[in-house]
């Protein structure tokens, strides 16, 4: 039935999930979730004009151009898995606590400027994510970056049965979504689960040096290659300065290759910076392309971005955010800018039976840190103990309505939370 199907999406102009999104020509997958039943606009797709509709309910009537299966979402996947195999080019897979969607563009951009790359867009790396990302793959690209998130174990596992990857790298391990894995040997069983895959196939191991989970967990692999901030045996980098980007250096085999200035700043980028380098030099990315790609590199979508408005520079970190990525930001901003200061800062979410343990953390982190404005978005930090004062809201919009009535000026903010926490509301106040 794949084959059959195959010919059909073949001839399409593509996969939709999403009825409103729908474009002449595409194949329709009827998928379901805990609010929604795609089954239930199959005849909107045929009308709109789907080629034809994948679905999985034993309702819809006899029709040519549906296609009934067991599953809508396992074959949408096994679709995907048939179509990857179809192109015989390298697939990168890569995961990570912590800085996985910078890396994945940083990666893309790099080795774009050799191959035609195709890699994931946006949020796009969870079970229907994966298989949308490879369902794009076309005869034009040469090269594949497949971004791949979890929050329980089992699932990295799953989405390399989907991607089949060459070769993977997990930038790193820390607290987030502990709740799903059941605490941090979970988060590291999970994301290790791409290693796993990736000896069973005598797939490529790139590992950051530094990091002694993820070595250990490649002890004794012959198909692995190092970088990192140490003399690493294939790339290392060092960083120059971090004021108000970071401005770095970097070698292969121990010998100097070029420095470049980023628009990334936090030295917790530099990993993600020398891990897109050595994967690009890897394949063959000239050191001067690789110096030009990241250098026109900027971030968006909330991650690391220096926003200036007004008198006020803004450090807008506001994706999302875990116990190891707050510290980081907590740590880069008390260390690299000075005058007024002030933190606006979201709960971090999914943190299970560890979240009030995690919470005072890292106000305890924020005790030591001089600033002359706090603010702490989300019932998390309500019940958090502060040996000083502190302005507290339940959400976001609370904090942006205190801020419109008393504005900041001439201050450095830095503006972190989870994706629910929703903290880019707070920007139009600033």
């Amino acid at each position: 039935m794949i084959e059959k199907l195959y010919t059909t999406f073949l001839n399409s102009t593509g996969v939709c999930t999403d009825t409103r999104k729908l474009q002449p020509g595409n194949l329709f997958f009827a998928l379901k979730g805990p609010s929604f039943d795609g089954n239930k606009f199959v005849s909107t797709a045929l009308e709109n004009g789907a080629i034809a509709c994948v679905a999985d309910s034993d309702e819809i009537s006899d029709n040519s151009r549906v296609f009934r299966v067991k599953d809508a979402l396992q074959t949408l996947q096994e679709l995907a898995t048939f179509h990857r195999l179809q192109h015989k080019i390298p697939v990168l897979a890569l995961t990570g606590s912590n800085g996985k969607t910078t890396t994945k563009e940083l990666i893309s951009a790099v080795l774009n400027k050799k191959y035609n790359t195709l890699f994931t867009q946006g949020n796009l790396n969870n079970h229907i994510g994966v298989p949308l990302t490879l369902l794009r793959l076309n005869p034009t690209h040469e090269f594949a970056v497949i971004e791949m998130g979890a929050n329980h174990q089992n699932e990295i596992a799953a989405l390399c049965q989907i991607a089949m990857p060459d070769m993977g790298m997990i930038t790193n391990i820390g607290k987030a979504h502990l709740e799903g894995f059941g605490g941090i040997e979970g988060v590291i069983k999970g994301k290790t689960e791409m290693y796993d895959y990736l000896k069973s196939h005598n797939g490529i191991i790139f590992c950051r040096y530094e990091n002694d989970i993820l070595k250990g967990k490649c002890d004794g692999y012959k198909n692995l290659i190092y970088y990192g901030t140490a003399a690493a045996k294939h790339v290392y980098g060092e960083m120059i300065n971090s004021q108000p980007f970071l401005r770095i250096k970097w070698y292969k085999d121990g010998q100097f290759q070029n420095e470049i200035q980023t628009h990334l700043t936090g030295e917790y980028n530099l990993e993600n910076l020398i891990a897109a380098i050595c994967i690009g030099s890897h394949f063959g990315v000239e050191p001067a392309l690789i110096k030009d790609a990241i250098e026109n590199y900027s971030p968006d979508n909330q991650r690391s971005q220096i926003i200036n408005k007004g008198s006020n520079t803004i450090i807008l970190d506001a994706y999302n955010a875990n116990p190891t990525s707050m510290e980081a930001a907590l740590n880069n901003f008390e260390e690299n800018y000075e005058g007024k200061k002030a933190l606006i800062l979201g709960e971090m979410l999914e943190l299970g039976e560890d979240s009030a343990k995690e919470h005072q953390r890292i106000i305890d982190i924020i005790s030591h840190i001089d600033k002359d404005l706090l603010i702490l978005v989300g019932k998390n930090f309500l019940n958090t103990t502060l040996q000083e004062t502190a302005l507290r809201f339940v959400t976001s919009d609370d904090a942006k309505d205190y801020l419109s009535k008393h504005p900041l000026k001439n201050t450095s903010i830095l503006v972190k939370g989870s994706r629910g926490s929703k903290m880019e509301k707070v920007l139009d106040s600033l």
